[in-house]
């Protein structure tokens, strides 16, 4: 009798298992998040995002801008209305002055899972795989927060448009004495380089 109950609670939590493997699905990276059910995935099965791994750099008034490119497979996001698992590309930099001194760094950041604040995720590759659309949340306070635009112009080079969007601050919304320096370049067409 015992016998029977152990394979009776093994094929149980099989089954059970086997049906919430197929209530998370699976959809190609391009697809619109508002056609996918709750806890989808949503995967870079054309594998574009590779594409734009690696480190660039670049120089814009007086700066160096290096830029940290890679890939990373279902990170969560928590919609208004749902959750995805998205494939997507993460970007990580540094910025120094003429001197070599950091302005910015959030290469060796930790980021948290609901962690916003300093976070470059690409949204939308589009193009046929040659632009790659990112949102960019902002730093302090979240100044800077927009979007930035890469595209490729060859295998060894990006081309990067920031358009950071207006916010206004007052000590309600960012206490005093915090940066609130945009340190990432503000501009259209500047190449980055592959390192």
């Amino acid at each position: 009798m015992k016998t029977i109950n152990i394979k009776t609670a093994i094929l149980f939590t099989f089954l059970v298992g086997l049906l919430s493997c197929q209530a998370q699905q699976t959809y190609p990276l391009r697809t619109a998040v508002n056609n996918v059910p709750n806890l989808s995935h949503l995967k870079d099965t054309n594998n574009e995002l590779p594409a734009f791994t690696g480190v660039y750099s670049a120089s814009y008034n007086g700066r160096q801008i290096t830029i940290y490119i890679s890939k990373e497979e279902d990170k969560l996001f928590d919609l208004v209305d749902k959750k995805v698992y998205r494939d997507v590309l993460s970007i990580r930099y540094i910025v120094k002055n003429s001197t070599g001194t950091i302005l910015q760094d959030t290469k060796n950041m930790n980021f948290q899972s609901n962690q916003y604040t300093h976070t470059i995720y690409s949204q939308f590759i589009v193009d046929n795989g040659g632009k790659a659309i990112f949102n960019y949340r902002g730093t302090n306070c979240r100044v800077g927060w927009g979007k930035i635009n890469l595209k490729k112009i060859s295998p060894t080079q990006l081309s990067w448009e920031y358009r950071p969007n207006d916010i206004i601050l007052d000590s309600s919304k960012c206490p005093q004495g915090t940066d609130i320096n945009i340190y990432l370049p503000e501009t259209k067409d500047l190449i980055f380089t592959k390192q």
